[in-house]
Parts: structure tokens; sequence; C-alpha cells
């Protein structure tokens, strides 16, 4: 298991812009997001593009989103990891997020660090 620097921003609040909404279609796979995912404007990731967020807890599409970081998914096969935020006052556990994410985690060799 490698450890991976993102782990820092466990527990800490990011405001992120959504630019894969649930429901919509990856635009160069076969892959329809059942999270709303997005990134973290201006922070850079291992793969030289901005940091990549799945969003938990939130059933709607939504275009912005501001929550803590409650998980890291490290991904053993690929170069950039991705943070996990949720809303205020809400918990999940690893085999929810698992569960939430495996739509596109089930194409890598992915591990989940849980905020303590």
């Amino acid at each position: 298991m490698r450890f991976d620097s993102l782990t820092q921003f466990l527990g800490r609040r990011f405001n992120i812009v959504i630019d894969r909404p649930i429901g919509s279609r990856h635009p160069d796979f076969d892959l329809v997001y059942e999270l709303n995912y997005g990134y973290v404007e201006g922070m850079v990731a291992a793969d030289g593009e901005e940091q990549d967020v799945y969003v938990i807890g939130v059933t709607e599409p939504i275009e912005r989103f501001e929550g803590r970081c409650i998980a890291v998914i490290i991904r053993e096969d690929d170069v950039e990891s991705k943070l996990v935020l949720a809303p205020d006052g809400t918990t999940f556990s690893a085999e929810e997020i698992v569960k939430s994410v495996r739509f596109q985690e089930r194409f890598f060799d992915s591990h989940i660090v849980m905020a303590t």
C-alpha cells in the first residue's frame, strides 16, 4: 500500500467545481456518473490536471459544492488519487464510499484512506 500526500487534506473544507454532474456521461468512455464529480480549482494533481473530487451525499446534479474531505481514494495503478467530499454533518463508512464510487473505481486497483 502506498502513502499518498493527499491524505494531508483529510478533514479540510474545499469549494469545488462540478464538471460531471450525476447522470452525465464520461467524455471518452461508456460510463455514467453516479455521483457529482468535479475538481478543486487551482490544485494541480499528479496527472497535471486539477485535482479530481467525488461528492458523496448529494443526490441531485449540482454545479458547485463546498464540503469537507472525508476520504482519499488512492489508486495503486494510476498516477492520480481522488478526494471524497461530503456535506457537513454527514458520515459515511468506507463500505458506503466503495459502493458509491464503484461505477468508476472498479477499473482501478484502489483503496480508501478515511478521516479519523
